[in-house]
């Protein structure tokens, strides 16, 4: 009777046993296998492969797969719009963000969901001021700056945002992001017009003029680019003389692949990206469970060490170091880099958010003059 009851035991343990296998393997098919990322591609989307998709497929078992998009709203509208959502993820300019979040296009997400410091330090104290949003945790400090090709200009060299709209003194085509973005700011200082009055002037229609009128000075000379790695293709192939463009790009040009090109600081404008999940995602939680791995310190200092925009967060820049494979030091190539800041211009994302038609509007009747 006792060897009776002892086997029905041993059935019962194994028939559990049995279950919870079960029951984890049902758990683990259930897991989504992909997540979807949309980002900007070239040597900025390489770094975060390296720093996060790799890391986050590695720590979980989920893949990476990558959607390359030139930024703005349209995009996600368009996207929602179609009914079938298929990003999960997305990697936003600031003021695109912020529009998108007023518009409804983003789910919230959960401060709760960031790491401390490594010392401890809560994520508010650690991340810079405004990059906790209910819609977005912002990641990177960038720069879109005007670099231009060394072999163009074999004597004197040009190093002001004056220079670029200078065509006598320094002649050549001009590449520019076909967008109202940057060029507004630049056309001003060129002008010598305040860092300080530069948005104050162009909510304004003489501001506006004064901008129209300076970028019609060197309209022959422009060639427009869409895509973050156009910039660089334009000057190494010598189709264009200097070019705006991301400062991150230039650097992975000349440190990786020893492109003749070199950088001017003057009128710099800071820009932030940032981490957005898209409204109506069924996976919502594995986008902030993506999001919260990114933002760690060591992650995000571990792709500042890959391409030189600057983490959001105190601690991880205080892991900048070496850039991984070459051994360059990467904090003077940072935008934020002390004698970078002494011109340079910060976004006023606010103002984009709140001028985004507007901008538009002026930009397609001044291509169209």
């Amino acid at each position: 009777m006792k060897r009776r009851s002892l086997a029905i035991r041993a059935l019962m343990i194994i028939g559990l046993l049995a279950l919870s296998a079960l029951l984890q393997a049902q758990g683990q098919s259930e897991r989504p296998e992909v997540l979807t990322v949309v980002t900007w591609g070239g040597a900025y989307e390489d770094s975060q492969r390296r720093a996060y998709f790799e890391p986050f497929t590695e720590a979980t078992g989920i893949e990476i797969e990558t959607v390359q998009y030139d930024g703005g709203v349209k995009v996600l509208r368009e996207h929602l719009a179609s009914g079938d959502i298929e990003w999960d993820v997305i990697d936003m300019i600031q003021s695109d963000a912020s529009t998108a979040c007023d518009e409804g296009l983003l789910e919230p997400i959960d401060p709760q969901i960031l790491a401390p410091a490594p010392d401890g330090t809560p994520p508010p104290e650690d991340f810079m001021e405004g990059a906790i949003h209910r819609c977005f945790i912002t990641q990177i400090v960038f720069s879109t700056v005007i670099a231009f090709d060394n072999r163009a200009f074999p004597g004197v060299k040009p190093d002001s945002v004056e220079d670029f709209f200078d065509l006598e003194a320094f002649p050549g085509k001009r590449a520019l992001r076909k967008s109202p973005t940057g060029l507004l700011e630049w056309a001003l200082l060129s002008l010598a017009v305040p860092r300080e009055q530069l948005y104050d002037l162009l909510s304004t229609r003489r501001g506006l003029e004064l901008a129209s009128g300076r970028l019609d000075d060197i309209r022959e000379a422009i060639i427009w680019w869409t895509r973050g790695d156009e910039p660089v293709e334009l000057l190494t192939s010598g189709q264009a003389a200097m070019a705006t463009g991301y400062n991150g790009r230039f650097f992975h040009a000349r440190a990786m692949e020893g492109a003749p090109i070199s950088v001017i600081w003057d009128g710099q404008l800071i820009g932030f990206n940032s981490w957005t999940i898209l409204r109506g995602t069924d996976q919502a939680d594995l986008a902030a469970e993506f999001i919260a791995f990114a933002t760690r310190a060591e992650n995000m200092a571990a792709q500042a060490n890959l391409i030189s925009y600057g983490p959001a967060r105190k601690s991880a820049q205080r892991r900048v170091g070496l850039h991984t494979d070459t051994g360059v030091p990467m904090r003077p190539y940072m935008p934020t880099a002390p004698s970078h800041m002494e011109s340079a211009v910060v976004r006023d994302h606010h103002w984009y958010s709140q001028t985004d038609g507007l901008r538009e509007q002026w930009f397609r009747e001044w291509l169209e003059r």
